[in-house]
């Protein structure tokens, strides 16, 4: 899953918020000393992600794209999912999307001294461009695409990607809200056994 998803499935706890969001840009066990709650959501996260990639419905999505964007496909489709959890987000919170996202980047501001180097460096384009909450649109979709597009040097043309989801838009929203909905159970159950080691 993408950034959304990863701070939305730590369920309002602040710590265990910031170790799932930036998870990514921790190598191995080189989380040791940063504060216990915060290396818990570094371990979800690595749940989520395990969960989600072995997920036969996951697979299903990542399969219509592999053939033109070959292992890209998963990353591709956590972007999609993303967008499809945005869209709905009254269906998930209620806590308006706008007012979750300002939440969460005053929570990265307050949080800074502790952030990974490339999440601080991440962090101003991600509040200047307002990646969350512009995932909700197709528009804001296409930026991230063709961001990345640029990230890896053209190699499979990612930002062709927007086609697809607009051709397959049906398909990939009935996969994500099947699949989220395991996920969240999922990522409930998992979070209580992490916290209880």
């Amino acid at each position: 899953m993408n950034f959304l998803a990863h701070i939305y499935l730590s369920f309002d706890d602040p710590q265990i918020t910031l170790g799932n969001f930036f998870a990514d840009h921790i190598r191995g066990n080189r989380y040791k000393h940063l504060p216990e709650k915060i290396q818990k959501g570094i371990l979800l996260h690595r749940e989520i992600d395990t969960f989600t990639d072995s997920h036969p419905i996951a697979k299903k999505s990542s399969k219509r794209l592999h053939k033109n964007y070959s292992h890209y496909s998963r990353v591709i489709v956590d972007i999609f999912y993303d967008h499809f959890l945005a869209k709905n987000w009254k269906d998930y919170s209620q806590v308006p999307l706008h007012q979750f996202v300002e939440d969460f980047y005053a929570l990265l501001e307050k949080n800074y001294e502790i952030l990974p180097l490339p999440t601080k460096r991440m962090m101003p384009y991600m509040i200047a461009d307002n990646w969350l909450l512009n995932y909700a649109n197709l528009e804001g979709i296409s930026r991230v695409l063709n961001g990345m597009n640029r990230r890896t040097k053209n190699r499979v043309q990612m930002n062709f990607a927007i086609i697809d989801l607009e051709e397959h838009y049906i398909e990939f929203e009935m996969e994500f809200v099947a699949f989220f909905s395991e996920l969240i159970n999922f990522s409930r159950q998992k979070l209580l056994e992490i916290c209880e080691d």
